[in-house]
């Protein structure tokens, strides 16, 4: 039996996204974009709530396209906030739409969303050594930079806690913990 991090429920979506996502180096732009979007969402939420609604995110965001969601307007607000597959919650759905639109920016002064965020972790991920999960920080100096310069860009939804759930998520921290599976299994 796979011993897993204490988060990871026994769900089976859960389980898979622990086993094969979670942790796992992200580069991609609008992959970064969608996990920058779910995070958000996901304030004040459990993260399988949200895994449960990521299907619903990436057809009513078009499939996290940056460059269309930065266009979006009053119309493409009312119909989100009409569907009952994402979190409907106004803030949150304009958040979005203004990331996009800060992602455009970013990729404008330094190429690619990738090159801008993983500068925060020296472009390497953080290996840490966690043995129990009340170890891990909620926050770290990486995301309390990454969260100020975000929001200096006009991003919402992107306190430190926030980006550092994020950081984790799309690999910049390892923070499996050393009795994991995937501790050694992260790249």
């Amino acid at each position: 039996m796979k011993i897993r991090c204490e988060w990871c429920s026994q769900d089976p979506l859960y389980i898979s996204y622990h086993d094969d996502e979670w942790g796992r180096a992200v580069h991609e732009d609008r992959r970064l974009f969608e996990f920058i979007v779910l995070e958000g969402a996901q304030a004040g939420l459990s993260w399988l709530t949200i895994l449960k609604k990521r299907e619903n995110y990436r057809k009513a965001f078009d499939g996290f396209d940056f460059e269309r969601i930065a266009r979006y307007g009053q119309k493409d607000i009312t119909r989100l906030l009409n569907d009952p597959g994402i979190v409907r919650n106004r803030l949150k759905i304009e958040a979005a739409i203004k990331n996009a639109r800060g992602v455009l920016a970013i990729r404008q002064e330094y190429g690619t969303l990738d090159a801008f965020l993983w500068r925060y972790v020296g472009g390497v991920p953080v290996k840490n050594a966690w043995k129990k999960m009340a170890e891990i920080p909620v926050t770290t100096k990486e995301s309390d930079q990454m969260s100020k310069d975000l929001k200096r860009r006009g991003f919402n939804f992107v306190g430190s806690t926030i980006c550092y759930s994020f950081m984790q998520a799309v690999g910049m921290m390892n923070d499996h913990t050393t009795g994991c599976f995937r501790y050694r299994g992260t790249k």
